[in-house]
């Protein structure tokens, strides 16, 4: 949430008003002069005609002084001293503007409490004032205060009915860091109940409802916001994407053709139409989208970068650079992101020059650090190590860069086999950034693979201290304690927290698996290790889950998850060893 800040402070809306006193004439018949102030004025600072509801505010000397002291205090960084004067002022004066200042001083200070304080004033001040109603209901939602929201998004909706759609659109990301999911549900429900006509209305609400965990209520609103606007195609990815979740792939895919059959140029929804069918590895049909879209949409950078991203998933490197190179001469906004695909279309077809010259051609935006790590890894790719690690320590524009690049060439290393060289690369890192989560986590990962599991229990503790919200953290340092069999109640809490930060992490369901399966938990372990295997058929997962198969007499189930792993990951060592311990 970001309150703008005004152009001109309250003080100077104060000085506007002042001015607009009139001056106190003579006796005109009698020619008398005008009285002379009394001494210590006390200038009443009436309301412009045009806003009534401004309170009249005595400009004392002590209001002055004390606006005076705030203003200076924000320009001169001393938040505490400016928020107080402010919130002060506003209490005392209970004028709109100075409450507003004040609220947005505190917000920028992240005083939440005075920042809700001062909305309070400003919109009781100026109860007309959508943006103070507004303001106010983001505040309380920021802290959780949903309940209290409620009365005043109540009033927002009604007060701009014209505009109630696009206020519904942009309520779901108001509330999306909210925790309780079930509560968001219940207040965008409550709040859409006079809307029933409205197809965003619902659309939010199905949006409430994935997130929830309600995905037949999603379902079922997204079709009626549908109903209510046929062609809108925002609701038909929505639809489409509930069903693939809920349902499958297959009947997303079969939504998608149908809208499409009524309303053809829908790009969007025919880009995703286009992105499941390679999923389901149905090329042929995924190609005849393409032809589709870039038939409709001949000059669309955007089609021509999302048909050459698909090429290249394909492993159609030839298509993939024409598309890309479309998209760089139809002007797409960001080139940087193009160059970097065409690098990589140019190294998967082994033209390695080519991919360095494309790679070299980015030059900042998100793509930066990935195509200076492609590049290093094409020198790799010719046997110039030495170049690589040269490149990449001389890459880096900035502090943080050089801390991402240090990691790439840390990867470079253990790419490479050379384990210790990359260990000892992350060890000085971390000595000089003793507070780099980042660098703590890699170094304790490669702490792992020369045996130091002093150090990689010192990082990872570290890591989860600075940074309590690292669910790999936490995963990682249980799962080693699990698979050397050590303090397995330690590892499960460990685990299950980390579980609690990332649900629906494959990688952190199959290390609770197997801390279960060490606890000869082997039943729940299976369920853990199948849903886990199921998101992602990783070859170490496969492995974990194909021991606790045979363990609980399940070996022809063991020996169909390695097979199919192991034609995925022939080389994977964990999963070679488990095979050979069990079926030699």
């Amino acid at each position: 949430m970001k309150i703008t800040r005004t152009i001109l402070p309250a003080l100077t809306a104060l000085f506007a008003a002042c001015a607009q006193q009139p001056v106190q004439q003579g006796d005109a018949q009698s020619g008398a002069a005008a009285k002379p102030p009394a001494a210590k004025p006390r200038v009443v600072a009436r309301a412009p005609s045009n806003d009534p509801a401004l309170p009249k505010l005595e400009m004392s000397q002590a209001i002055l002084f004390r606006l005076l002291l705030a203003d200076i205090a924000l320009q001169r960084g001393q938040v505490n001293v400016a928020v107080q004067a402010y919130l002060e002022l506003s209490r005392e004066t209970r004028d709109p503007r100075i409450a507003q200042r004040a609220t947005e001083a505190a917000w920028n200070a992240r005083f939440v409490g005075a920042a809700i304080e001062a909305a309070g004033i400003w919109l009781g001040a100026d109860p007309e004032s959508q943006q103070a109603r507004q303001v106010l209901a983001a505040l309380l939602i920021n802290q959780a205060r949903l309940a209290d929201a409620q009365p005043h998004l109540e009033k927002s909706l009604a007060a701009d009915q014209e505009n109630a759609g696009q206020s519904f659109m942009q309520l779901n990301t108001l509330l999306a860091r909210h925790p309780d999911k079930a509560a968001v549900l219940q207040l965008t429900q409550n709040l859409a109940k006079p809307y029933a006509k409205l197809p965003e209305a619902h659309f939010s609400i199905a949006q409430a409802a994935a997130g929830a965990g309600q995905p037949a209520l999603a379902l079922t609103e997204a079709r009626e916001a549908l109903r209510l606007k046929p062609d809108w195609e925002q609701a038909a990815l929505l639809t489409g994407g509930l069903l693939q979740q809920s349902k499958s792939n297959s009947e997303a895919a079969a939504y998608f053709e149908d809208f499409l059959k009524r309303y053809p140029r829908a790009m969007d929804v025919r880009l995703n139409y286009a992105r499941l069918l390679v999923s389901e590895k149905k090329y042929t049909e995924a190609r005849g989208e393409f032809q589709n879209l870039l038939k409709e949409f001949p000059d669309n950078a955007d089609v021509a970068l999302a048909v050459g991203l698909l090429s290249l998933q394909l492993g159609d490197f030839e298509a993939a650079e024409t598309q890309l190179l479309r998209a760089l001469e139809n002007n797409y906004k960001d080139p940087d992101a193009v160059r970097f695909y065409l690098g990589q279309a140019n190294e998967e077809r082994k033209r390695f020059d080519a991919a360095l010259q494309w790679y070299g051609s980015v030059t900042g935006g998100d793509q930066f650090v990935p195509s200076r790590a492609r590049h290093a890894g094409v020198l790799v790719k010719q046997g110039r190590m030495a170049d690589a690690r040269k490149y990449l320590q001389e890459a880096g524009r900035n502090a943080p860069e050089r801390l991402q690049f240090i990691m790439v060439e840390a990867q470079v290393l253990r790419d490479a086999g050379d384990f210790r060289g990359a260990f000892d690369l992350l060890g000085r890192a971390a000595e000089a950034n003793p507070n780099s989560a980042e660098i703590l986590y890699d170094y304790a990962m490669l702490a792992e693979k020369v045996e130091r599991f002093d150090v990689l229990e010192t990082s990872l503790r570290k890591v989860i201290q600075i940074k309590p919200d690292h669910a790999h953290a936490y995963n990682a340092l249980g799962y080693t304690l699990a698979d050397r069999n050590l303090r397995l109640q330690e590892s499960y809490t460990l685990i299950e927290q980390g579980l609690k930060l990332a649900p629906e992490d494959p990688f952190i369901l199959d290390s609770m698996g197997w801390v279960l399966y060490r606890m000869g938990q082997n039943d729940t372990a299976l369920t853990f290790l199948k849903r886990a295997y199921e998101i992602r058929a990783d070859a170490e997962i496969a492995a974990h889950y194909g021991e606790v198969l045979w363990v609980a007499g399940k070996q022809d189930e063991a020996r169909k998850v390695w097979s199919g792993a192991l034609k995925q990951s022939p080389a994977n060592e964990l999963l070679l060893a488990t095979v050979k311990k069990f079926s030699p």
